[in-house]
């Protein structure tokens, strides 16, 4: 909408201004206003683009072709890590260890705030810490769906929560790899310093993140529909927030970019877990979905505890595979251990496709699909699990796989031709770049309120916040430079939006939505994560505004 705004002298004609937005807004109105499900509005979507950009953009269909096929390689790539996340899950289940996990939440509380708080915000947080790359929905989501949490609201939950973590997600990919090569030069401690910055900023920002989750859960998917035991339980999650956001500040202040997320979730769910435990800032009442609800974590409770007795299956057993997963997913992304460059090892090549510049690889081996399934493999033999569950759970999971496979084979081919639209025959540059000069020219005067929606908007396309920054860190910089603006300011409001951008982005929707079998409500996940996306970005840039400007 901002862009749109400000084409007025642009260049580019009517036309290619359409083909550049075609990716955001037929994606937003066949999902969102037209609510079709991802499985038709993706591959309508593609169609039309790539129409669009072979006649008005005037992309050859060689380049069209390549890219395409770039995104098919891409979205297997992503494909394996949702199969690997419902396999072990359905492993689980067929072992009995998601009943213990339940009745062992119940035993910490049994409020359902506090459990969206401790699995959707402060899980989460750690996961997207150690791994990224929409790992944490696809772990986090169907854990919640297991403890009792309607499918839509698991999916909400981690998706919002999904994003304050990504600045220092995947062991700091999005700040080292994506900031730091998204820029011309830039040293270790300017990168720092744009990177402590931003976390400052999110300071005040994202700490009221598991506040709207509350508020939300309660209102949305509550039976009163009230907002008044979302803000009951505020102060408790206002000092979640800062759980997590205050020892990832000190974490990324004199240990780098690489454990903050981690880190700072690992010391968020220690003070978090002592606040419950001595029943600090909770409300009186505890808060259920409805009183089936409660009758319902009663029962299963007790009949958890007789099942673990019967069977063996202590809680810790239970565990085991989440704790595997998250260590596995620690050692493999460290430099310094060998098990990184022994994943890495092994990889699939498309070199120079068709005789383009483009690209690509897959290390299958070194994604978290292959993890998982390993931990799913050993979670059977640790939990006494039989070859009858292997099967049944492979099967099911690939039931489940089927509607995502065909968004995604639509949806990554069209992030893909659109970043690769700078091979034309009409002079122009690439699509995110031509619509970022627009946008500049016109209203840099407003440029800490509109970085961040650059950097969201970058997410939402790509499907990946280090992306995101790949592609505008360098232009936000410029932008910086001419307005003159602080440029470390800037910057970390690229991440920031980067951050909320990933609370929406398709990709994460789409595979977010496959795990709880959830596929074909993708518009729906969409309209409730798009007012906290807002929030993000405007209070990114009102903050910024107040203390910068």
């Amino acid at each position: 909408m901002i862009i749109c705004i400000a084409l007025l002298g642009t260049f580019m004609g009517p036309l290619q201004l359409v083909t550049a937005l075609t990716p955001v807004f037929s994606v937003l109105l066949l999902l969102v206003v037209f609510r079709m499900p991802a499985t038709r509005a993706m591959p309508l979507s593609l169609a039309i683009f790539a129409l669009f950009a072979f006649f008005f953009w005037q992309v050859p269909v060689r380049q069209l072709t390549a890219a395409s096929a770039e995104g098919l390689m891409i979205g297997a790539s992503i494909l394996w890590i949702i199969f690997g996340a419902i396999l072990l899950l359905n492993v689980l289940r067929e072992t009995g260890a998601i009943a213990v996990i339940r009745a062992g939440f119940c035993t910490i509380s049994p409020d359902r705030r506090v459990q969206a708080i401790l699995i959707g915000w402060l899980f989460v947080c750690f996961l997207e810490g150690a791994a990224g790359f929409g790992t944490p929905a696809a772990i986090a989501a169907p854990l919640l769906l297991a403890l009792g949490f309607p499918a839509l609201a698991a999916v909400v939950l981690t998706l919002i929560a999904d994003s304050s973590p990504v600045s220092f997600g995947a062991v700091g990919t999005p700040v080292i790899i994506g900031m730091g090569r998204g820029l011309d030069s830039v040293s270790e401690s300017a990168l720092m310093e744009i990177a402590l910055t931003a976390i400052a900023i999110d300071i005040l920002v994202a700490s009221l993140l598991p506040v709207i989750m509350c508020l939300l859960l309660c209102r949305v998917f509550g039976e009163d529909r009230s907002w008044l035991p979302g803000l009951q339980i505020a102060p408790f999650a206002l000092i979640s927030g800062l759980a997590f956001l205050l020892p990832a500040w000190t974490v990324a202040r004199f240990l780098g970019p690489e454990f903050p997320s981690i880190l700072g979730a690992m010391a968020g769910l220690a003070i978090v877990t002592l606040f419950i435990k001595k029943g600090w800032l909770l409300p009186k009442t505890v808060w259920y979905f409805s009183k089936d609800d409660a009758l319902r974590q009663s029962s299963e409770q007790i009949h958890s505890r007789l099942s673990t007795s019967s069977h063996g299956l202590s809680l810790f057993r239970a565990w085991v595979p989440y704790l595997l997963i998250a260590g596995l997913l620690i050692v493999s992304r460290l430099d310094f251990l060998p098990l990184k460059a022994l994943l890495s090892s092994v990889q699939i090549h498309w070199n120079e496709i068709l005789s383009t510049q483009i690209s690509a690889s897959v290390a299958p081996l070194y994604l978290p699909g292959f993890l998982f399934v390993v931990t799913a493999l050993i979670t059977l033999l640790l939990q006494g699990g039989k070859t009858s569950h292997l099967h049944k759970a492979v099967l099911h999971s690939g039931r489940m796989l089927l509607p995502s496979s065909i968004a995604l084979a639509a949806a990554v081919p069209m992030v893909r031709i659109f970043l690769h639209s700078d091979v034309n025959d009409a002079g122009l540059q690439a699509m995110p770049m031509e619509l970022a000069v627009i946008t500049a020219e016109n209203l840099a005067d407003y440029w800490f309120w509109l970085a961040p929606a650059l950097g969201a908007l970058g997410s939402f396309i790509a499907g990946s916040a280090t992306f995101s920054n790949l592609m505008f860190a360098s232009f936000q910089q410029s932008i910086a430079i001419q307005a003159d603006l602080p440029e470390q300011v800037i910057l970390a409001l690229q991440l920031l939006g980067a951050n909320a951008g990933n609370m929406i982005c398709v990709v994460n929707v789409v595979a977010a939505a496959a795990v709880v079998n959830l596929s074909g409500r993708e518009g729906e996940i969409i309209r409730l994560t798009l007012l906290p996306m807002l929030y993000y970005v405007l209070m990114a840039g009102f903050i910024a505004t107040v203390l910068f400007s």
